[in-house]
């Protein structure tokens, strides 16, 4: 009895080590690890790399840029391009206008399309199936085939040149990711729950508002910070329907100083609008990381 004992209790520490041992030996034996960990590094090299040169450079004035050492640190940590940036190529206009436009747009669409989606994701009638597509079909429609149209529409309606119209063609430009990603996302949450409501005596609204959307709050997270960032770098659309200068939004401005001075443009205030145009988004997703990851592994696993 007591060898057998002994015996199981060698047994017990041996498999761990021999487990450990194979463990080891598959790292050391896979010469892949390597390879892809020297990609992910070059990769994400690749993609701060400009970042952190832009940022450095609107710190720098056109002589350290193009006659000192570009990729060297400025001589000194001055803000005085940003503020030229901000007030005297407008910047701080362009900024305010963009987030007046994507704040207002985002919401309209997260509104409309979620309601969208839950009808379609919930609801079964005649023309489904139809109406589902044709949201999805917008997103096989490039962009620069609808400038013409949009221009057409916008002055027929006397849109052009208005936050109205700019705000209205973000919303419908938006609302087919929004359906095509919502609409799947509320099909995988449960029934049971809506049917509890339903016999608690919800109505169709208080059943979305009150018991869906909290549901599905991971998804529409992930959902509104795409369609922020989305909308927040649009440059087309605001060339086709912005014309007055002081309507402009940041996408504009940026281009309107680089295009406007030519090769006598201030440099470091044009790297100080980039900055500044750059950083409300990382702050964002940087917030925002783990309700997106969250959200999109939810939609995934179920």
């Amino acid at each position: 009895m007591t060898n057998l004992t002994s015996e199981k209790t060698a047994d017990a520490t041996v498999k761990p080590e021999r487990a450990a041992g194979k463990s080891r030996e598959r790292r050391r034996a896979n010469p892949l690890g390597g390879v892809a960990h020297l990609a992910l590094f070059l990769w994400a090299l690749a993609t701060v790399g400009p970042l952190i040169w832009v940022v450095l450079a609107s710190f720098k004035t056109n002589e350290e840029i193009f006659l000192g050492e570009p990729f060297g640190l400025p001589s000194s940590f001055s803000f005085t391009s940003y503020a030229d940036a901000w007030r005297e190529a407008h910047i701080g206009e362009y900024f305010l206008n963009s987030v007046f436009v994507v704040l207002v747009s985002t919401a309209g669409t997260m509104l409309l399309g979620s309601m969208a989606a839950y009808v379609l994701a919930r609801y079964k009638f005649v023309g489904n199936r139809f109406i589902y597509y044709l949201f999805v079909s917008g997103l096989a429609f490039p962009t620069f085939m609808a400038l013409a149209p949009l221009f057409g529409i916008a002055q027929s309606l006397n849109l052009l040149d208005s936050f109205t119209g700019l705000i209205l063609i973000y919303i419908a430009y938006s609302l087919s990711f929004t359906v095509f990603f919502l609409v799947a996302f509320f099909r995988t949450l449960p029934y049971e729950i809506e049917e509890a409501a339903t016999v608690d005596g919800a109505g169709h609204l208080r059943r979305f508002f009150q018991v869906m959307m909290p549901m599905a709050k991971s998804g529409l997270v992930s959902i509104t910070i795409f369609n922020i960032v989305g909308q927040w770098n649009q440059y087309l659309l605001p060339v086709v329907i912005m014309q007055s200068e002081s309507k402009y939004v940041l996408t504009q401005g940026i281009a309107n100083i680089s295009v406007s001075a030519g090769y006598q443009a201030q440099w470091g205030q044009l790297f100080a609008a980039l900055t500044l145009s750059i950083l409300p988004m990382i702050v964002v997703y940087a917030i925002f990381q783990r309700q997106i990851q969250a959200g999109l592994t939810a939609g995934a696993v179920k």
